[in-house]
């Protein structure tokens, strides 16, 4: 398989751009082969927004990228929710490695 052209910089630049995000946290856990990603996405765009409707807003900017990988996971905050986390977590919160095996996706072949 070729490897994919989205990579974990790309994906934070385009969240950066498109989304204004103020914090991104992006995890390649397909072990460097861009085909599964988890984020973390922090953003003003968030705020009076329901989960559901953060997430459209997410898959919608990354629509050409969403459609080149085969998992994608976000976690979508407002700045105040975020803080509010690393305030109550100490600062270890980032995204969820539950499946992974030292961060790479459980069954995927190198």
């Amino acid at each position: 398989m070729a490897e994919s052209s989205i990579t974990e910089s790309s994906i934070k630049a385009a969240l950066e751009e498109r989304l204004k995000a103020i914090h991104v946290e992006v995890q390649d856990m397909s072990g460097g082969c861009g085909q599964a990603f988890t984020t973390l996405i922090v953003s003003l765009e968030f705020a009076g927004k329901n989960s559901l409707k953060r997430h459209r807003l997410v898959n919608a900017a990354l629509k050409e990228e969403i459609a080149q990988i085969h998992a994608w996971t976000a976690k979508c905050q407002t700045p105040e929710e975020y803080q509010k986390e690393q305030a109550a977590t100490g600062g270890n919160d980032g995204p969820s490695f539950e499946g992974t095996s030292g961060g790479k996706v459980d069954g995927v072949q190198q």
